[in-house]
């Protein structure tokens, strides 16, 4: 999805700079700085929670320099993405610099996503009653439902979410009440406070259609997150929590006649250290990891302060 972002902002530059701010909750900034590293006249500024994210993930991102700046913001994922937004909405800045997003903000990222979801269907080979989404923004699941309003032989979507259960509770209760986010082995679905939510609500109101009809979510805790990897891992298949609490609840939730699809989001190696010590493996890293693995941080660690990222951002982008 990045990549196809990147190779827009190339030919959509007309030779003026272009400044990307986006936030991450662990994956999404590799995919967005290894597409975006060394493409002329475009910066690139990343924030993410400081200490929230895998020492793996953290790597592979904020150790590449260059036109890549990264920031860990004091705070959780919903306050890195309340700072983006801020920049997106800041005169000064927007005067100053070409300001754009490359995470599920800017919605060509997650019309790109909902390609994947026509090539897991089409290699499953049969009917599909639900596809399990590892939720946290929200932006996979919202690229799913994009998919399914252009044609995608689906019957229902599944957000599975870890102990940060907005969502879930929303569903169930009709209240929306966020709670402060818990940090948990699923970080990159550390989020209680869903910037999609809103687009998959109004899916549904333009359709016309009941939301719960077709979307179920699914709060999985620790615990059970740790055991659906054991039970991947008994299978032949090592998953990575977010991957393991899509299968957990697809597998609480289908009915024994029915088929089912989880998606699985990261290769466990960039969670090495709980990969390791719950299924008792050494899980290998794969050439593009292990080539980070001793570099070291180039972040700058920053509170959650919209003029202290103002003041960085205008020194460096």
């Amino acid at each position: 999805m990045a990549q196809m972002l990147a190779e827009i902002n190339k030919h959509s530059t007309n030779q003026k700079p272009i400044r990307i701010i986006t936030a991450t909750s662990g994956d999404t900034g590799a995919a967005v700085a290894h597409a975006f590293y060394g493409v002329p006249n475009v910066e690139v500024a990343i924030l993410y929670p400081y200490q929230r994210i895998s020492d793996l993930q953290e790597k592979m991102f904020c150790t590449m320099g260059g036109n890549i700046h990264t920031f860990a913001v004091k705070g959780d994922f919903d306050a890195c993405q309340a700072l983006v937004k801020q920049c997106l909405q800041d005169e000064h800045l927007t005067n100053r610099y070409r300001l754009n997003s490359a995470n599920s903000i800017n919605i060509s990222r997650v019309l790109a996503q909902s390609i994947y979801y026509f090539e897991a269907i089409a290699q499953m080979g049969r009917e599909c009653h639900a596809i399990s989404v590892p939720s946290g923004n929200f932006g996979n699941l919202t690229a799913g439902l994009f998919a399914r309003q252009m044609g995608l032989p689906v019957q229902s979507f599944i957000a599975a979410t870890n102990v940060n259960d907005t969502v879930p509770r929303y569903l169930e209760s009709g209240e929306w009440a966020p709670n402060n986010t818990i940090a948990t082995i699923s970080n990159a679905m550390d989020v209680s406070q869903p910037n999609n939510w809103p687009r998959v609500e109004e899916i549904f109101v333009r359709n016309k259609e009941s939301l719960r009809d077709v979307v179920r979510s699914v709060s999985i805790n620790e615990d059970e997150t740790k055991q659906a990897m054991r039970e991947l891992n008994k299978l032949g298949y090592i998953a990575d929590p977010h991957s393991a609490i899509a299968y957990k609840a697809l597998k609480d939730t289908l009915k024994p006649s029915e088929n089912g699809v989880f998606l699985c989001t990261a290769h466990p190696a960039k969670f090495k250290k709980s990969v390791d010590e719950i299924l008792g493996v050494g899980v290998s890293l794969p050439s593009e990891i292990a080539a980070v693995a001793d570099k070291s941080v180039l972040s700058a660690v920053i509170e959650n302060d919209f003029e202290v990222l103002k003041k960085n951002l205008l020194a460096c982008l």
